[in-house]
């Protein structure tokens, strides 16, 4: 948001520069993007002065120039050559003079010495046009006669410079998003600090009511979309051009000046966060305005001459005969002022936010009122606001005040309350601020201290102040106004934050992150809100878990989601479609749980539940096609060594871990799931099942690993990182060749070579699997390979084939194995 240096201070009395201004600004939240220096003329006239002609003469080698001599006020007159059509001698004009920059838009040119068909220039004589203060081309300026040779023209034309802030206003404060808002909440941090800066509230005691000649009535239908409506009548107005204060302030935050009751409702939305509507009151029918819906399917045409379908969700302010405005977003094209207008119907509400905000989204409109209204004007301040434009427009386009102010709100609005207590404040500071001086910034911010205890304090915020409606957002502001600053590190500070002894999850997440992009991973990042279609028919994921939408923006966008896989496969299918077949995505995402068994009375969170997990896609080609290899299908193993590699960079043991079959999670066709030996699940991966796929159109396999981040990083603690010197003794293989039933999995005799010999066995690994005739049916071959070592000395037989028969034992024993 763009404020006027100039205008700011027509509120608040400072001695700040803009620079100054800029910091103190930052320092309480309004973030100071920049510091431009503008003037209500590009250029600022510099170079230019006003002059007389003292001769004009034709030019000797042209039918259309002239060769003049100008008064400037300087020792000598300056002869320039001059091709407008109306010069003459005795004229006082405008100069620029030799160096001076001219601006036509972006562009620049400087004035020079120069010969024109032989004749000597020293400067150029101007039109309106080539000094930019009006449009005109048709001859130069001829000024009065009373102008004062050698004058600057900066000073003539009352050019003035300003300075432009640039304020990044967050979201919430739409206190701030007005010049008026600004200077308010500057005011406070200067008192609260001993600084000069008095607060200046423009005042609308003139305001009085002078016939009641136009009176117009009005009917709120929908109070819940329109709490508050007021408006008054102004007969006579003539509209023209602003003058040139007003113009020049609406010039320096980039507004066009219209007409002077528009731009006066323009300069009290800047001036004061509260959007205006004036109407034509000759054009609203019957003299009633009517705050109301209309049917589904009505059209309108708003002022850009758009013709729009209206929604029975679309507040409108209509006449007797229909729509005349949408209601906080955009006016309609034919009932607002124009140049033949008379008598003025100035509007001033409060419009219900989430109205407006679905009204403007819908209609795909952003403007400066919706803006305000979908982020909550000041419902308080909707009567003063209309005064003060009246008393404008009556200022500058004339006309009397014809109607008393209309005022309806049935239900008013009063400042939220708010308990807190100064242990909580000191808190949450980390630091004990003396009462007197909280008090005194609850004052400076307009804050009510309704009752006081030796324990704290019973508030009441200004209705303003949408965003502080918390003991915690008062403790903000008054952080904010006492200074961060001033809150030094060294100081004994008292703080109820705890620190975890976690790992960092950001930045582990950005090491598995290059870990995955360098294997030729891409990111994705998809919607937390979901279709709760994909749930119904699970059991591993039940509907009756999801986390519903009260208020969905669609019927796929109606819960949040319990798994990342059903965002990857989206992304899976919207690439699939456009023939880029070969992926592998990534996301990091949160997952959310509803269980109602856990609710709670007083604890209205205690259902709910959020894990942070890591979801892994895969399908299409391993390695494409080429002359030294060919089409090569990625698959479940190529999956399961991603995972594998994710557990080990965040220094799992994988030794502590057990690998079982899945076969209760419907998601999969098969999988296997990786858990801790107290049963804490950290991750899950395998084949989608084809029902899933088949249900967004997916006719190729598709592997998803979904690995739990929260559980990772607690069992990425509890390894400590160590190192050995390699043994001096060699390792030792053997191999194995096992004849198993078809349900006994590699992980059970990994699993049990493990536990019988603990101390010798360092690696188990399967090399060779096989299945078809000459085995009998229902079994198959496992070749296994075992490695051996001892880092005191060196294996002999008699110990290594000790070994692999205890081994032999055990798996003919409890597996039912068999050497082949």
């Amino acid at each position: 948001m763009n404020i006027s240096y100039n205008w700011l201070k027509q509120y608040i009395d400072t001695d700040l520069t803009p620079e100054e201004l800029s910091k103190a600004l930052t320092s309480i939240g309004l973030e100071t993007g920049g510091i431009e220096k503008v003037q209500t003329i590009k250029g600022g006239l510099e170079g230019l002065v006003i002059g007389e002609v003292l001769t004009c003469d034709e030019h000797p080698n042209s039918d259309h120039l002239h060769v003049t001599t100008v008064n400037v006020g300087a020792a000598e007159p300056l002869k320039i050559v001059c091709g407008a059509p109306n010069v003459a001698a005795g004229q006082k004009v405008v100069v620029a003079t030799i160096g001076t920059v001219l601006y036509s838009g972006e562009e620049s040119f400087t004035i020079k010495r120069s010969k024109i068909r032989g004749e000597e220039s020293f400067g150029m004589i101007c039109a309106e046009d080539e000094i930019g203060i009006g449009t005109s081309h048709d001859g130069i300026i001829v000024l009065p006669a009373d102008a004062v040779v050698g004058t600057p023209a900066k000073e003539y034309y009352n050019v003035k410079d300003d300075y432009v802030l640039e304020v990044d206003i967050t979201p919430n404060r739409v206190d701030a998003a007005s010049h008026f808002g600004v200077a308010r909440d500057l005011a406070a941090y200067l008192a609260a600090n001993g600084l000069k800066g008095t607060l200046t509230k423009p005042s609308v005691d003139a305001f009085a009511v002078e016939n009641h000649n136009l009176s117009v009535s009005v009917t709120v239908e929908n109070s819940e979309a329109c709490p508050r409506y007021a408006g008054v009548s102004i007969a006579g107005v003539t509209i023209k051009e602003s003058p040139e204060w007003l113009q020049n302030y609406l010039k320096a935050i980039g507004l066009r000046p219209i007409n002077n009751v528009v731009d006066i409702t323009n300069f009290i939305l800047h001036e004061t966060g509260q959007p205006l509507h004036s109407f034509d009151a000759d054009k609203i029918a019957g003299k009633q305005v009517i705050v109301k819906t209309l049917p589904e399917g009505t059209k309108f045409t708003t002022l850009d001459e758009a013709e729009r379908s209206l929604s029975d969700k679309d507040l409108m302010i209509c006449d007797a005969n229909g729509g005349m405005c949408i209601a906080g977003v955009f006016g309609g094209l034919d009932s607002g002022v124009s140049d033949s207008t008379t008598n003025v119907f100035l509007e001033s509400a409060y419009f219900n936010p989430v109205w407006v905000r679905k009204t403007a989204r819908r209609h795909g409109l952003n403007t400066d009122s919706s803006f305000r209204f979908e982020r909550g004007c000041d419902p308080n301040n909707n009567v003063y606001v209309l005064k003060r434009a009246a008393l404008l427009i009556k200022e500058l386009a004339g006309g009397t005040i014809s109607s008393d102010i209309v005022d309806i709100y049935p239900t008013p609005i009063k400042p939220f309350e708010v308990d807190i207590t100064f242990n909580k404040i000191s808190s949450l500071i980390g630091k004990e601020i003396e009462k007197e001086t909280i008090k005194k910034i609850l004052h400076h911010l307009e804050i009510e201290i309704a009752s006081e205890t030796a324990e704290g304090m019973k508030l009441l915020v200004p209705t303003y102040r949408v965003d502080v409606q918390r003991d915690v957002d008062v403790i903000e502001d008054i952080l904010r106004i006492y200074g961060y600053n001033n809150v030094l590190p060294g100081e004994s500070v008292k703080s109820s934050i705890s620190y975890s002894s976690k790992p960092d999850s950001h930045k582990l997440q950005n090491l598995i992150s290059e870990q995955l992009t360098g294997c030729g991973f891409n990111e994705i990042l998809n919607n937390s809100l979901t279709k709760a279609g994909y749930y119904e028919t699970l059991s591993s994921f039940p509907a009756a878990n999801l986390v519903m939408m009260m208020n969905p923006l669609s019927a796929d966008l109606n819960a949040m989601r319990q798994t990342l896989l059903f965002g990857g496969l989206e992304s899976v299918a919207y690439n699939v479609n456009r023939k880029n077949q070969d992926l592998k995505f990534y996301e990091f995402g949160n997952c959310y749980y509803f269980n109602a068994e856990k609710k709670a009375e007083g604890k209205p969170l205690a259902a709910y539940s959020e894990d942070m997990h890591l979801g892994l896609w895969l399908t299409g080609n391993k390695t494409a096609q080429s002359w030294v290899r060919a089409d090569e299908k990625t698959s479940v193993f190529e999956l399961k060594g991603y995972v594998l590699n994710i557990l080990r960079r965040l220094g799992v043991n994988l030794q502590k871990l057990i690998v079982e079959t899945e076969t209760t999670n419907d998601l999969f066709a098969e999988a296997l799931v990786i858990k801790t030996k107290q049963g804490k699940q950290l991750a899950i991966f395998g084949s989608i099942a084809k029902k899933q796929l088949k249900a967004l159109d997916i006719d190729v396999p598709v592997f998803f690993a979904d690995l739990n981040w929260n559980n990772l990083l607690v069992e990425s603690t509890r390894n400590k990182v160590s190192f050995t010197e390699i043994s001096k003794f060699p390792e030792v293989k053997r191999d194995l060749a096992l004849l198993i039933d078809k349900n006994v999995s590699f992980a059970e005799i990994e699993k049990l070579a493990n536990a019988t010999e603990k101390n010798l066995l360092r690696k188990v690994q399967l090399f060779d699997v096989y299945e078809g005739k000459n085995l009998e049916a229902g079994k198959k071959s496992y070749a296994v390979s075992f490695t051996l070592q001892d880092d005191a000395k060196t294996l002999n037989d008699k110990q290594i084939d000790g070994i692999m028969q205890k081994l032999i034992k055990q798996f003919e024993e409890k597996l039912g194995a068999k050497l082949r």
